[in-house]
């Protein structure tokens, strides 16, 4: 009985889960011991360093932010950030997000193998907050142990292999060949502002409009292509911007003395304000920091053991790679399509607060959280450009960042307890499918929810068969 229980505990261990997956796709490329043990701890090192990096946002600047923001606006500010959500969610369903992200990897490999949808999708992190994402809405939806894991690892599994099939004609245009896609759940999004910026161009064709590449900007904006200069920067600000209005109101004073609305932050511990927009900004740039070093940790190790899996069961197959894979075909595009993205957060929430007395005050405000604005903006930039050239990145970058402000909006009511969150999903794929399977979930629960999983797994597969088409 001891030895079960201690069995019990790894397996429900999600840095020990993702570790021993890791440990086993490197046994069985026969690596040497040595790579294979050095593999399986930086995995799960890994795992933990990210896990930190989000508590530690979670529970710091990110909170701080929210309750100031309500203060300061009487609104109720959400800020997007998929590490944030993911660790609150992970309290209560840590082992079923792992046990989803592991069987959802190897769904994957199986419909790559005997569907059209040829994409092994090699992105950990976002193969994480999906699976957590899918975890909770068919946990709302009445599904509850293996139920559970099978119906949330056949929707991986389908999610991780189509998304990269509706970016992969832009691919080509970026990257001038078939060879490799994209993984990134926030292929909608790029999808959209790539069909935006297509209108835009009107009947010239895509090498008659001009790229973004033909531009050239000042050298004194190349600090905004680095990540943390660039979210140090516009947290900075944004945190200057509230706790400026909240230092305003007649009754700061008293909202700082215990019991006040503002004595639980770590505002109190500062005379100045204004020293602590600053460092609250950074804080939030160093857990992002933290947090991208532990995503680096586990897919230098876990992306090759699967990909050689994969490689070896998948012929023909196509890699799909984080969106910075995109990123050097069209730097400037990067930029743009950052700053106008981030200007479309921006002006998404100001129609929220607009609109919000007509829905008596219920909806949440998003905020534009400058992650997925720089990731997800960034490269919605590169395949505006693919389509539009530079009008087309303005215009799609400018929705893009609309899209993703009011997408969330639409998902936070399908995802039960975690729906009062002060964060949640950010990026276009997650809440796409929160909101898609979210209403499903409500009109059939139990059973059903998971017969409707696995006959929406085996569509791709039926497709191929009803073709004639034989499985290579």
């Amino acid at each position: 009985m001891q030895v079960l229980l201690i069995f019990q505990e790894i397996l429900s261990t999600p840095a020990i889960l993702v570790g021993l997956m890791a440990l086993l796709g490197l046994i069985l490329q026969k690596r040497p011991a040595t790579d294979v043990i050095k593999g399986t701890v930086k995995t799960i090192v890994g795992f933990l360093v990210l896990s930190a990096g989000a508590s530690y946002l979670q529970t710091g600047s990110l909170t701080d932010f929210g309750v100031i923001f309500n203060y300061a606006f009487e609104l109720k500010g959400v800020v997007p950030n998929n590490e944030a959500i993911v660790t609150t969610a992970l309290v209560d369903i840590a082992s079923i997000t792992a046990w989803i992200m592991m069987f959802g990897m190897l769904a994957n490999i199986v419909i790559a193998r005997l569907s059209n949808l040829k994409y092994i999708f090699l992105t950990g992190h976002h193969t994480l907050y999906m699976a957590c994402m899918i975890a909770i809405v068919l946990r709302v939806g009445g599904l509850d142990g293996w139920q559970l894991v099978l119906g949330g690892s056949l929707i991986l599994g389908l999610a991780m292999a189509a998304f990269p099939a509706l970016g992969q004609k832009t691919m080509t245009h970026i990257t001038g060949s078939d060879d490799i896609a994209l993984g990134h759940f926030s292929t909608v999004g790029y999808w959209f502002s790539a069909q935006v910026a297509k209108l835009t161009r009107g009947k010239k064709s895509r090498e008659e409009v001009k790229s973004t590449e033909d531009i050239n900007f000042p050298k004194w904006m190349t600090f905004m292509r680095d990540t943390t200069v660039a979210i140090s920067i516009t947290m900075i600000a944004v945190f200057i911007i509230v706790v400026a209005v909240a230092a305003s109101k007649p009754d700061y004073a008293e909202a700082l003395k215990d019991g006040g609305v503002l004595s639980e932050t770590a505002l109190t511990g500062y005379s100045n304000w204004i020293v602590y927009a600053l460092i609250s900004g950074m804080n939030f740039a160093g857990g992002i920091y933290v947090i991208l070093s532990g995503v680096r940790l586990i897919l230098a190790e876990i992306v090759p053991a699967f990909q050689g899996i994969a490689d070896k069961l998948v012929p023909n197959a196509k890699p799909a790679i984080d969106c910075p894979v995109v990123f050097p075909y069209a730097p400037n595009a990067v930029l743009i399509g950052f700053l106008t993205s981030f200007i479309g957060g921006i002006l998404g929430m100001f129609i929220l607060v607009a609109i919000n007395p007509a829905f008596s005050n219920a909806l949440p405000i998003i905020l534009p959280g400058v992650v997925p604005h720089f990731f997800c903006g960034a490269t919605a930039g590169v395949f505006a450009n693919a389509e539009g050239g530079l009008k087309g990145t303005i215009v799609g970058g400018l929705l893009h960042g609309l899209l993703i402000t009011f997408l969330p909006v639409l998902c936070m009511p399908v995802m039960g307890d975690l729906g009062f969150a002060a964060t949640t999903f950010s990026d276009a794929d997650f809440t796409v499918i929160g909101i898609a399977l979210g209403n499903i979930a409500q009109l059939i629960k139990g059973t059903p929810l998971l017969i409707f999983c696995i006959v929406a797994f085996l569509a791709p597969i039926a497709t191929r068969l009803v073709r004639g088409e034989k499985v290579k």
